[in-house]
């Protein structure tokens, strides 16, 4: 008999009702799992030179993409930052894929020509990872407008695609943050505006950079719901995920969703994070995402620890077959070197 969990509260002490069952949540854990596996595997390869460029990565964030994705139908929208590697990973693009990629391999989603910083799949309706910040919220946009032309100009039958558009803290002072907001309620487009602010951008920290840190405020301006969340319980950023996109699926218009999170690691994995505390990093690792899920999920007969280990050994094997993949994939001809730069007919 699979036990259920009938509340989550939220950081802001509201109650909303939320039903999980073992199976749900066991997927749940295993696209966490499979973010962190997969990250640190990157560190891995990058580290033994087979990377190169900028890899960033999500350690320590998993809750937050796991719990807005997860709450998305596969036709929804994904729209990343540099940081993209596990966002992918949770919209279901292949660990294969997603690995080529970062080897530059042809085989990879992007076949070998983005790299690390601009994961994209068409197929999955993940918009694509972007290098400069802010430069995915206006595309997000033209996402969420498209679904709402479809609906309104076109008179298509089915539901409103719900965009989730992922941005860090240091995006929040740009001004295609503040204009998008505008046009988003404006337009009530079915967009869902998620602030990773995991308190640092690159190596400043997000209270020395803004003259208003609490960034969930900012929606008042723009007249939409602004909700600060927990981001390092998954469970509490699904239920406010899931209310937005409801929201936005009904016609109803945006929502931004403040995820209080951390990275784990430095700002790049060519930073040495020399930035930070250790009494600041020791407090956040103390709250580590999966740690907790994994209490939760023991503690209230959810699963036992067996389950989970074997969702671990599955998902270590299936990241080093994605390793093998790529290592085995052919490298991009330098004959095709223009491919790909114009839609073809």
């Amino acid at each position: 008999m699979s036990k259920k969990l009938d509340k989550v509260i939220l950081p802001n002490n509201s109650l909303m009702l939320n039903t999980l069952d073992k199976s749900l949540l066991l997927l749940i854990y295993k696209d966490m799992i499979l973010g962190r596996y997969f990250e640190d595997m990157c560190a891995q390869m990058y580290y033994r030179g087979k990377m190169f460029g900028f890899v960033h990565l999500y350690s320590g964030q998993e809750a937050v993409s796991t719990g807005v994705i997860k709450a998305l139908n596969s036709d929804d929208y994904v729209c990343s930052t540099y940081r993209d590697h596990v966002h992918a990973l949770s919209k279901g693009v292949s660990s294969n894929e997603i690995m080529s990629e970062l080897f530059g391999k042809e085989t990879g989603c992007s076949r070998g020509r983005g790299g690390s910083m601009h994961i994209f799949s068409a197929k999955h309706n993940f918009l694509g990872g972007f290098a400069f910040i802010g430069e995915g919220i206006p595309i997000a946009i033209g996402s969420a407008f498209q679904s709402i032309y479809k609906k309104e100009i076109l008179k298509s039958s089915n539901s409103l695609n719900v965009t989730a558009c992922f941005f860090g803290d240091g995006t929040t002072n740009n001004g295609q943050f503040f204009e998008c907001l505008n046009m988003a309620v404006l337009w009530k487009l079915p967009v869902i505006f998620v602030v990773e602010n995991n308190q640092w951008a690159i190596g400043m920290a997000h209270s020395r950079s803004t003259s208003h840190p609490e960034v969930y405020k900012k929606a008042k301006a723009f007249g939409l719901p602004g909700i600060e969340v927990d981001g390092m319980d998954v469970l509490a950023v699904r239920t406010v995920a899931l209310k937005a996109v409801e929201k936005a699926r009904s016609g109803e218009g945006p929502t931004l969703i403040e995820a209080l999170t951390y990275r784990f690691r430095g700002h790049s994995l060519a930073d040495p994070d020399e930035l930070r505390s250790k009494q600041e990093k020791y407090a956040w690792l103390a709250r580590d995402p999966i740690k907790k899920l994994k209490k939760y999920i023991i503690d209230n007969s959810f699963g036992e620890l067996s389950d989970l280990q074997e969702i671990d050994k599955t998902v270590k094997k299936d990241i080093d077959e994605s390793v093998n993949f790529a290592l085995s994939s052919p490298e991009p001809k330098v004959e095709d070197l223009k491919c790909y730069l114009f839609a073809e007919d």
